[in-house]
């Protein structure tokens, strides 16, 4: 069985390109990148760019056989982002194919956001925006609104990454690559929260003053100074990786 699904008001070129999910398979484009799960590559039609992910397993381990699959994981998780005023890149067209009720294939499509960069390049080519006190703080406090966005829904990215996080040309950010992001509760969520935050701050430290972190964090707690509990967070966070890579 396949259900697939593709939004109004796209063009008539990229209608035909995406109708199915085997004309999306049968897509050659630009690589992209590649796991042993998916693969991405960028296509051309007309005057738009889009991103097509496809993949041919559900997920890793027992995933493989049961629970979402990562594909819808990424879809849904992009379409959460949206309801919630989250930034992410348009989604085109998502859908899978199962048999006998196992995953067999699915792909989603995103439009390219013109002009974006993600920041882990942006750190690692040294861009000179990082150096520039006002852009850092007009972003972080964009980066700040995602995040807790995220977590007050009892969301956890699980992934977020600079390399994850988007900026166009006129410093407006973008969430993208979320297939394994989820809903927690409890003690499970407190947990996801810290390693959002310390996956955002491990390529900070390195990138951006103490002051500039110190700032993203009172943002990201709505507050105007660190109190007891918010330096018992500042330790977890400034931990997490210790002994983990």
């Amino acid at each position: 069985m396949i259900r697939w699904r593709t939004v109004d008001g796209i063009n008539s070129d990229a209608e035909r390109a995406f109708d199915s999910l085997e004309a999306v398979f049968a897509l050659n484009g630009e690589p992209i990148t590649r796991d042993p799960l998916s693969e991405v590559v960028r296509v051309s039609i007309g005057e738009q760019r889009y991103y097509v992910k496809r993949y041919w397993a559900a997920g890793k381990g027992v995933r493989r056989f049961i629970g979402r699959p990562r594909v819808q994981a990424e879809w849904q998780n992009l379409q959460h982002f949206h309801e919630w005023g989250v930034a992410v890149a348009p989604l085109v067209a998502w859908g899978q194919q199962r048999r006998a009720g196992l995953f067999q294939r699915g792909a989603l499509v995103t439009l390219e956001v013109p002009g974006t960069q993600d920041m882990a390049a942006m750190a690692k080519d040294g861009d000179a925006r990082l150096a520039d006190p006002l852009w850092v703080r007009q972003l972080s406090e964009q980066l700040a609104t995602a995040t807790r966005t995220l977590h007050a829904h009892r969301f956890a990215h699980n992934d977020l990454k600079w390399r994850n996080l988007l900026v166009d040309e006129v410093g407006k950010l973008y969430l993208i690559d979320c297939p394994s992001g989820d809903f927690w509760w409890g003690p499970v969520l407190r947990h996801r929260i810290i390693k959002d935050l310390a996956c955002l701050d491990k390529v900070a430290r390195c990138t951006l003053s103490r002051t500039q972190r110190l700032r993203f964090f009172l943002l990201y707690r709505r507050q105007a100074r660190l109190g007891a509990e918010d330096k018992a967070l500042i330790r977890k966070i400034l931990t997490y990786f210790e002994g983990r890579e």
